[in-house]
């Protein structure tokens, strides 16, 4: 039986300027965050993004803060070869996590990414190279395969993988990209869905399975 549907009230948020490339980006800060969430897009998505907006909401009413950011400016967004660019959308992931790693009230905590469709792969290859500590990674209907094996192996950070039922090819993806990773490690198949996890009460699984990973891994951190 599927879950019902939750109102989740949504996040205050306030502009964020990520430099020196001047990405734009949405911060929300509870009043005492526990960490920071920074979120990769899948492609053609942006800050805006309504389903990663839906999940940013609930991982801050579970105290997270977190930063929805576009990785690639404008310009960049029309030249679709950037989009799948995952080397250039990792850097751009780097550089927004040593932003957070310096902000006057998160600095100190704790630092996940949260990465949708291909967006997964950049956040597990920023995982596997950041000098900023990453403490937890989550993959939503990802494709983490695209950060390539030698990447995936040098991944510390505790990374869950969650996949809808249905989204047959990408479940065995994420299963070949699991046998890479050499950290802790889980994969998560969420009954009845598919890639855009649109079914009711499946979003919510996945927050629900994400939010656990964030809270026990973010405060080992």
């Amino acid at each position: 039986m599927n879950a019902p549907h939750q109102t989740i009230m949504a996040r205050p948020t306030r502009a964020a300027l990520i430099e020196p490339i001047g990405l734009l980006g949405l911060l929300a800060v509870p009043e005492r965050p526990l960490g920071t969430i920074i979120f990769a897009h899948g492609s053609g998505s942006s800050r805006f993004s309504p389903r990663n907006n839906r999940v940013a909401d609930m991982l801050h009413q579970a105290g997270f803060a977190t930063l929805l950011l576009d990785l690639l400016t404008e310009q960049e967004a029309e030249d679709r070869s950037k989009v799948f660019d995952i080397p250039l959308l990792s850097a751009r992931l780097l550089s927004a996590a040593r932003w957070v790693s310096h902000h006057p009230a998160l600095g100190s905590l704790p630092i996940a990414l949260f990465g949708a469709s291909t967006g997964a792969g950049a956040a597990l290859l920023a995982a596997a190279d950041s000098d900023v500590p990453i403490a937890a990674v989550v993959s939503r209907g990802g494709r983490p395969d695209l950060a390539g094996s030698q990447a995936l192996s040098h991944v510390r950070a505790p990374t869950l993988l969650v996949v809808g039922e249905r989204d047959l090819p990408v479940i065995e993806l994420n299963r070949v990209a699991l046998s890479h990773l050499h950290g802790e490690k889980a994969l998560v198949i969420i009954p009845g869905a598919h890639h855009l996890f649109e079914e009711p009460g499946t979003l919510e699984q996945v927050v629900d399975h994400a939010t656990q990973w964030f809270l026990r891994h973010m405060h080992e951190a």
